[in-house]
Protein backbone atom coordinates (compact mmCIF):
# COMPACT_ATOMS: atom_id res chain seq x y z
CA UNK A 1 0.00 0.00 0.00
CA UNK A 2 1.25 3.54 -1.22
CA UNK A 3 2.16 6.09 1.72
CA UNK A 4 -0.11 8.58 1.22
CA UNK A 5 1.07 11.44 3.61
CA UNK A 6 -0.03 14.48 1.45
CA UNK A 7 3.61 15.29 1.17
CA UNK A 8 3.06 16.83 -2.09
CA UNK A 9 -0.13 18.68 -1.04
CA UNK A 10 -0.81 21.47 -3.93
CA UNK A 11 2.14 21.10 -5.40
CA UNK A 12 2.33 21.38 -9.47
CA UNK A 13 4.72 19.04 -11.20
CA UNK A 14 4.88 18.10 -14.35
CA UNK A 15 6.39 14.43 -15.65
CA UNK A 16 7.49 13.90 -19.02
CA UNK A 17 7.08 10.12 -20.30
CA UNK A 18 4.47 9.46 -18.78
CA UNK A 19 1.57 8.00 -20.82
CA UNK A 20 3.06 4.72 -19.79
CA UNK A 21 5.67 2.83 -17.69
CA UNK A 22 7.86 4.32 -14.94
CA UNK A 23 6.56 7.58 -15.91
CA UNK A 24 2.93 6.55 -15.73
CA UNK A 25 3.71 5.68 -12.26
CA UNK A 26 5.38 8.28 -11.16
CA UNK A 27 2.46 10.48 -12.33
CA UNK A 28 -0.04 8.56 -9.95
CA UNK A 29 1.77 8.39 -7.01
CA UNK A 30 2.29 12.10 -7.22
CA UNK A 31 -1.60 12.45 -7.30
CA UNK A 32 -1.53 9.89 -4.34
CA UNK A 33 0.55 12.37 -2.37
CA UNK A 34 -1.58 15.89 -3.35
CA UNK A 35 0.06 16.64 -6.55
CA UNK A 36 -1.58 18.30 -9.40
CA UNK A 37 0.21 16.33 -12.21
CA UNK A 38 0.98 17.26 -15.59
CA UNK A 39 1.11 14.52 -17.46
CA UNK A 40 3.35 14.85 -21.14
CA UNK A 41 4.25 12.75 -23.24
CA UNK A 42 3.76 12.07 -27.69
CA UNK A 43 1.41 8.85 -26.84
CA UNK A 44 -1.57 11.19 -26.79
CA UNK A 45 -4.14 8.23 -25.87
CA UNK A 46 -2.18 7.09 -23.74
CA UNK A 47 -1.51 10.28 -22.02
CA UNK A 48 -4.87 11.30 -21.74
CA UNK A 49 -6.30 8.02 -19.65
CA UNK A 50 -3.58 8.50 -16.90
CA UNK A 51 -4.59 12.01 -17.09
CA UNK A 52 -7.89 11.50 -16.26
CA UNK A 53 -6.91 8.85 -13.71
CA UNK A 54 -5.19 11.17 -11.53
CA UNK A 55 -7.69 14.18 -12.50
CA UNK A 56 -4.72 16.12 -14.09
CA UNK A 57 -3.95 17.47 -16.96
CA UNK A 58 -2.62 15.98 -20.08
CA UNK A 59 -0.31 17.69 -22.94
CA UNK A 60 1.18 16.63 -25.87
CA UNK A 61 5.16 17.21 -25.72
CA UNK A 62 7.90 16.31 -28.00
CA UNK A 63 10.92 16.94 -25.03
CA UNK A 64 13.01 17.72 -28.56
CA UNK A 65 11.06 20.66 -29.05
CA UNK A 66 12.10 23.68 -27.50
CA UNK A 67 8.63 25.07 -28.85
CA UNK A 68 6.50 22.61 -27.57
CA UNK A 69 8.61 22.91 -24.27
CA UNK A 70 7.95 27.07 -24.34
CA UNK A 71 4.13 26.61 -25.28
CA UNK A 72 3.57 23.09 -22.36
CA UNK A 73 5.20 25.94 -19.84
CA UNK A 74 3.07 28.87 -20.44
CA UNK A 75 -0.69 26.65 -20.31
CA UNK A 76 0.82 25.14 -17.18
CA UNK A 77 1.61 28.11 -15.21
CA UNK A 78 -1.24 29.93 -16.77
CA UNK A 79 -3.85 27.21 -15.35
CA UNK A 80 -2.09 26.61 -12.46
CA UNK A 81 0.11 29.92 -11.63
CA UNK A 82 3.34 27.90 -10.99
CA UNK A 83 5.28 24.83 -11.37
CA UNK A 84 6.94 23.48 -8.34
CA UNK A 85 8.10 20.27 -9.72
CA UNK A 86 9.78 18.76 -12.97
CA UNK A 87 10.61 15.35 -13.61
CA UNK A 88 12.54 14.53 -16.98
CA UNK A 89 11.48 10.82 -17.31
CA UNK A 90 11.25 10.48 -20.82
CA UNK A 91 14.09 8.40 -22.35
CA UNK A 92 14.61 5.74 -25.25
CA UNK A 93 17.15 3.61 -25.06
CA UNK A 94 18.78 1.55 -28.38
CA UNK A 95 21.40 -1.03 -27.82
CA UNK A 96 23.68 0.27 -30.53
CA UNK A 97 27.69 -0.71 -29.55
CA UNK A 98 30.68 1.13 -30.37
CA UNK A 99 31.11 -2.30 -32.61
CA UNK A 100 27.93 -1.48 -34.38
CA UNK A 101 27.04 2.19 -34.52
CA UNK A 102 24.63 3.81 -36.40
CA UNK A 103 24.58 7.65 -36.34
CA UNK A 104 21.22 8.17 -36.69
CA UNK A 105 20.37 5.76 -33.68
CA UNK A 106 23.42 7.60 -31.92
CA UNK A 107 21.68 11.08 -32.51
CA UNK A 108 18.04 9.68 -31.49
CA UNK A 109 18.69 8.74 -28.24
CA UNK A 110 21.12 12.09 -27.33
CA UNK A 111 18.33 14.37 -28.67
CA UNK A 112 15.66 12.54 -26.45
CA UNK A 113 17.73 11.67 -23.32
CA UNK A 114 19.78 14.65 -23.10
CA UNK A 115 18.91 17.62 -25.01
CA UNK A 116 15.24 16.91 -23.78
CA UNK A 117 16.28 17.25 -19.91
CA UNK A 118 18.41 20.22 -21.21
CA UNK A 119 15.51 21.86 -22.75
CA UNK A 120 13.32 20.77 -19.65
CA UNK A 121 15.38 22.10 -17.51
CA UNK A 122 16.21 25.62 -19.42
CA UNK A 123 12.22 25.80 -19.81
CA UNK A 124 10.79 25.50 -16.02
CA UNK A 125 13.87 27.16 -14.75
CA UNK A 126 12.57 31.07 -15.05
CA UNK A 127 9.73 30.09 -13.29
CA UNK A 128 11.28 28.43 -10.30
CA UNK A 129 13.98 31.19 -9.68
CA UNK A 130 11.01 33.66 -10.15
CA UNK A 131 9.15 31.12 -7.70
CA UNK A 132 11.92 31.45 -5.29
CA UNK A 133 11.56 27.49 -4.97
CA UNK A 134 11.13 24.40 -6.92
CA UNK A 135 12.37 20.57 -7.79
CA UNK A 136 13.88 18.95 -10.90
CA UNK A 137 14.37 15.33 -11.09
CA UNK A 138 16.40 13.85 -14.10
CA UNK A 139 16.13 10.37 -14.97
CA UNK A 140 19.79 8.73 -15.55
CA UNK A 141 20.72 5.35 -15.19
CA UNK A 142 23.25 3.09 -13.91
CA UNK A 143 24.51 3.29 -17.25
CA UNK A 144 25.26 6.84 -16.17
CA UNK A 145 27.58 5.89 -13.33
CA UNK A 146 29.72 3.18 -15.14
CA UNK A 147 30.55 1.38 -18.64
CA UNK A 148 28.33 0.26 -20.46
CA UNK A 149 27.98 -1.27 -24.20
CA UNK A 150 25.16 0.68 -25.54
CA UNK A 151 26.80 3.62 -26.39
CA UNK A 152 24.80 6.41 -27.12
CA UNK A 153 22.10 5.34 -24.30
CA UNK A 154 25.59 5.50 -21.69
CA UNK A 155 26.84 8.69 -23.38
CA UNK A 156 23.32 10.30 -22.69
CA UNK A 157 22.88 9.41 -19.32
CA UNK A 158 26.18 9.68 -17.89
CA UNK A 159 25.37 13.56 -19.53
CA UNK A 160 22.08 13.75 -17.82
CA UNK A 161 24.18 13.32 -14.65
CA UNK A 162 26.81 16.15 -15.67
CA UNK A 163 23.63 18.77 -16.55
CA UNK A 164 22.36 17.81 -13.24
CA UNK A 165 25.46 19.15 -11.57
CA UNK A 166 26.16 22.25 -13.44
CA UNK A 167 22.03 23.05 -13.23
CA UNK A 168 22.29 22.49 -9.18
CA UNK A 169 25.38 24.90 -8.65
CA UNK A 170 23.63 27.21 -10.81
CA UNK A 171 19.76 26.91 -9.18
CA UNK A 172 20.74 26.54 -5.52
CA UNK A 173 20.60 30.16 -4.96
CA UNK A 174 17.41 30.63 -6.14
CA UNK A 175 15.72 27.44 -3.97
CA UNK A 176 15.92 25.41 -7.15
CA UNK A 177 16.95 21.97 -6.38
CA UNK A 178 18.13 19.83 -8.75
CA UNK A 179 18.65 15.84 -8.65
CA UNK A 180 19.38 12.89 -10.43
CA UNK A 181 17.97 9.26 -10.00
CA UNK A 182 19.77 6.23 -11.75
CA UNK A 183 17.53 3.00 -12.05
CA UNK A 184 18.89 -0.45 -12.67
CA UNK A 185 16.91 -3.36 -14.04
CA UNK A 186 13.18 -1.96 -13.51
CA UNK A 187 9.81 -3.98 -14.78
CA UNK A 188 9.18 -1.47 -17.61
CA UNK A 189 9.32 -1.79 -21.79
CA UNK A 190 12.48 -0.51 -21.34
CA UNK A 191 13.60 -3.71 -19.84
CA UNK A 192 11.60 -6.38 -21.38
CA UNK A 193 13.02 -4.87 -24.96
CA UNK A 194 16.22 -5.96 -24.19
CA UNK A 195 15.00 -9.85 -24.51
CA UNK A 196 14.01 -12.37 -22.39
CA UNK A 197 17.94 -14.01 -21.99
CA UNK A 198 19.45 -10.57 -21.60
CA UNK A 199 16.75 -9.29 -19.29
CA UNK A 200 16.83 -12.37 -17.15
CA UNK A 201 21.01 -12.30 -16.89
CA UNK A 202 20.49 -9.23 -16.15
CA UNK A 203 18.44 -9.71 -13.56
CA UNK A 204 20.85 -12.40 -12.21
CA UNK A 205 23.53 -10.35 -11.50
CA UNK A 206 21.25 -7.69 -9.39
CA UNK A 207 22.42 -8.34 -5.67
CA UNK A 208 19.20 -8.56 -4.33
CA UNK A 209 17.90 -11.35 -6.82
CA UNK A 210 15.18 -9.47 -8.34
CA UNK A 211 13.92 -6.53 -10.83
CA UNK A 212 12.50 -3.78 -9.31
CA UNK A 213 8.85 -2.24 -9.90
CA UNK A 214 8.45 1.13 -11.04
CA UNK A 215 7.01 2.49 -7.58
CA UNK A 216 10.49 1.48 -6.32
CA UNK A 217 11.82 4.24 -8.54
CA UNK A 218 8.42 6.82 -8.00
CA UNK A 219 9.21 6.72 -3.88
CA UNK A 220 12.92 7.96 -4.57
CA UNK A 221 11.08 10.35 -7.34
CA UNK A 222 8.35 11.67 -4.54
CA UNK A 223 10.98 12.33 -2.02
CA UNK A 224 12.86 14.03 -4.27
CA UNK A 225 9.87 16.49 -5.43
CA UNK A 226 8.87 17.19 -1.61
CA UNK A 227 9.90 18.87 1.02
CA UNK A 228 11.51 16.15 2.90
CA UNK A 229 14.38 16.32 0.69
CA UNK A 230 14.82 20.52 1.26
CA UNK A 231 18.52 20.32 1.48
CA UNK A 232 19.19 18.33 -1.00
CA UNK A 233 20.44 19.39 -4.34
CA UNK A 234 23.27 17.66 -6.76
CA UNK A 235 22.48 14.57 -5.16
CA UNK A 236 22.59 11.11 -7.44
CA UNK A 237 20.30 8.35 -5.86
CA UNK A 238 20.66 5.31 -7.22
CA UNK A 239 17.91 2.55 -6.86
CA UNK A 240 19.08 -0.87 -8.00
CA UNK A 241 18.85 -3.31 -6.02
CA UNK A 242 23.35 -3.15 -5.67
CA UNK A 243 23.60 -3.62 -8.93
CA UNK A 244 26.07 -1.09 -9.77
CA UNK A 245 27.95 -2.78 -7.31
CA UNK A 246 29.02 -5.89 -9.26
Amino acid sequence: MADTTGKLDDKVVLITGAARGQGAAEARQAAEHGAIVAVCDIRDELGEAVAAEVDGSYYHLDVTSAGQWREVVAAVVETHGKIDGLVNNAGIYLGDTVLDANEDNFRRVVEVNQHGVYLGMTSVAPTMIEQGAGSIVNISSIAGMRGYGAIAYAASKWAVRGMTQSAAAMLGPHNVRVNSIHPGAIETDMLFDLGEAAAERLVRSVPMGRSAKSEEVGAAVMFLLSDEASYMTGSELVVDGGLITR
